[in-house]
């Protein structure tokens, strides 16, 4: 019988590379985890802002179309703080913010905040649409 010299390192030096394959899938899942999850907070902040504009507009609606803004210009003044609070959540924020009024009564009010996470990424964007009843005259 002949003796078989070296096949548990053989074993041993199999099984680590097997383990450090493990170990680099998991390290690119918790980097993936990780990116979901500031995607996923940069969306609530562009939720939170568009929800703390509608309130704002709805106390506002004689003056409703002083809020507009195209995207990347300066915003009108009553829109400032909004614009300054936002940015400061998201940092590469751009917002537009566009209001139509329907009939004598309603106005229809879209809002736009699109970020880029890093540079090569696509762009996020966050659309909300609110209708705001005018008051009748």
């Amino acid at each position: 019988m002949k003796k078989q010299g070296g096949v548990a390192l053989l074993e041993v030096l199999i099984a680590i590379i097997i383990l450090g394959i493990g170990l680099l899938g998991t390290i690119g899942l918790q980097a993936r985890a990780y990116s979901a999850l500031s995607d996923a907070g940069q969306r609530a902040e562009a939720t939170i802002a568009a929800d703390k504009l509608i309130g704002v507009m709805s106390n506002d609606v004689a003056n409703l179309a002083n809020y507009q803004v195209a995207l990347d210009a300066q915003p009108p003044e009553e829109l400032e703080p909004w614009m300054a609070e936002t940015k400061s959540a998201i940092p590469s924020a751009r917002v537009r913010v566009a209001v139509v009024q329907e009939d004598p009564l309603r106005s229809r009010v879209d809002i736009e905040i699109s970020w880029k996470r890093k540079a090569n990424e696509a762009e996020n964007r966050h659309r909300l649409t609110s209708y705001i009843n005018l008051p009748k005259l």
